[in-house]
């Protein structure tokens, strides 16, 4: 699909061919919709094959989804700086190489089987260094993918990112290699004192499959019967279900509250839960906003007189939001000494774009659109990455695919209004070119009012992150306790 919609598009661009409006438009739209299927593969993938360390696969996955923006400006550099209509062929033909490469692994997987120890300490081992690698490829990218220079050096760095990229293939190889090390050469070295494990083994079972329900909430289970787990006492019982004598505020946060995490949601349950819709519009304010921001960044850069500054903002968004993705994984690696509910961390992300936006409000400066657009993408990258983890321990996993697409569906809605919204306030403040006739503002005016508006759209967005933490704080606490006493089990 996104082949025939950017290849097509290249085609009507370059005067090789040409479409009515219609057909251009509908291109556009196919274009679209194989980003979000090829997104949605990704994300189930990742779900099914990963059930040890869902979160730490989804954020690598997302991360370097992020990062695209910076590495398509190496690629454009490299290849013809002078063609605008190169980023349309490479998005056509990249991602359709990269797909066809990585479905005969896929193909040729056995089927999935709980892992033995030694198993979750090599993953484990290898998340450490993929997150490692990662790192290095956001700051190689942050320092040289704006770099402008000539074509021989544009290549030299392209090339250095595309090793970069590749490096990952090595490291099967590598654990490998060390375990044989340990195994054959230096056996008393053992694998199981090494500070690189992320994931307790005892823990395998509670992660492989969430949680199902049985009929009522008397009890749940994981979906590995062995597992032990903590009835919910009539106390409990209490507490969620009956709430007629407490206050508004408390009726809001306990009214029909997740008792477990893991519960499968399908299309009708889903669109009937408060949390889903505090969730949903916790994304429309937060994450949708910092989309819609990046998109306008040139016309943004433009207005305020830094058009030579477009390409670093781009980049610096673009690395800033695949920083941000790898920071998604955090709950996940400090799980151990300071645990917190990856809701209350969604509430902690929103945070930045906020002040970004009011910062970006009240200064037009160059260093100011800089930080906020730093933190705009550090802010949004979070979201994105939190989302998919956030949906599936939420919703249930099973489901995610489904769920996650219905929850995105903000997308397109929060672009339609906010780009229209500052589309207003910029042609109110602008005047018509003198020899094209198009529509062009300079100065703080043109995006003054979409800042505040976007600003206080992204408090309400705040305020929504922080119901749905309160309102699932309980179910991620029971949670946790019902990890660690099934690891105490198994000890």
């Amino acid at each position: 699909m996104g082949f025939v919609g950017y290849g097509v598009q290249w085609l009507v661009i370059t005067n090789v061919i040409s479409l009515p409006y219609i057909l251009v438009f509908l291109c556009c739209l196919l274009a679209g919709l194989s980003i979000c299927w090829f997104n949605t593969v990704c994300f189930v993938l990742c779900i099914r094959n990963f059930p040890a360390n869902r979160s730490l696969a989804l954020s690598l996955t997302v991360s370097f989804n992020g990062v695209s923006a910076a590495l398509y400006t190496l690629a454009y550099n490299a290849i013809n700086p002078i063609s605008t209509q190169l980023y349309l062929l490479l998005n056509a033909l990249i991602p359709l190489i990269v797909s066809f490469a990585a479905l005969i692994p896929i193909l040729r997987q056995p089927p999935l089987e709980p892992l033995p120890p030694d198993g979750v300490r090599r993953d484990s081992f290898m998340f450490l260094l993929l997150n490692i690698l990662a790192v290095l490829n956001g700051v190689y990218l942050l320092l040289f993918g704006s770099k402008t220079s000539g074509v021989t050096s544009a290549r030299l760095l392209f090339g250095g990112s595309i090793l970069l990229l590749i490096l990952p293939l090595c490291l099967p190889g590598l654990v490998y290699a060390r375990n044989w090390y340990l195994h054959k050469v230096h056996s008393s070295l053992r694998l199981e004192g090494s500070g690189f494990i992320l994931v307790d083994v005892d823990e395998l079972e509670i992660h492989k499959g969430m949680v199902t329900r049985e009929a009522s909430f008397d009890g749940y289970q994981l979906l590995n019967d062995d597992v032990v787990r903590t009835p919910i006492t009539p106390v409990q019982k209490s507490f969620i279900e009956d709430d007629n004598n407490r206050s508004c505020c408390s009726k809001l946060i306990t009214r029909n509250q997740l008792g477990m995490l893991g519960e499968e949601h399908p299309l009708f349950l889903l669109l009937r839960r408060s949390d889903f819709w505090l969730y949903y519009v916790a994304y429309f304010c937060g994450g949708t906003i910092g989309l819609v921001y990046s998109n306008n960044l040139g016309q943004i850069a433009q207005s305020l007189g830094q058009s030579s500054e477009t390409t670093t903002l781009v980049t610096l968004y673009s690395s800033f939001s695949f920083f941000g993705r790898l920071l998604s994984a955090t709950p996940d690696y400090i799980r151990a000494k300071f645990y917190f509910a990856r809701t209350g961390w969604l509430a902690v992300a929103l945070f930045p774009t906020t002040i970004a936006l009011f910062l970006l409000a009240s200064s037009g400066s160059l260093s100011a659109l800089q930080a906020g657009t730093a933190l705009i993408g550090l802010s949004s990258g979070f979201i994105f990455a939190a989302a998919v983890s956030i949906t599936s321990e939420l919703f249930g996993p099973n489901s995610v695919g489904v769920n996650h697409n219905i929850l995105i569906t903000n997308i397109p809605i929060g672009s339609l209004v906010y780009g229209f919204l500052a589309a207003l306030v910029y042609e109110s403040h602008s005047t018509a070119g003198s020899k094209t006739g198009s529509v062009i503002c300079m100065g703080r005016d043109c995006y003054f009012l979409t800042f505040v508006w976007w600003g206080c759209l992204s408090v309400i967005g705040l305020a929504s992150s922080v119901v749905l933490f309160l309102r699932t704080r309980r179910a991620y606490q029971r949670f946790e306790q019902d990890r660690i006493a099934s690891s105490m089990f198994y000890s």
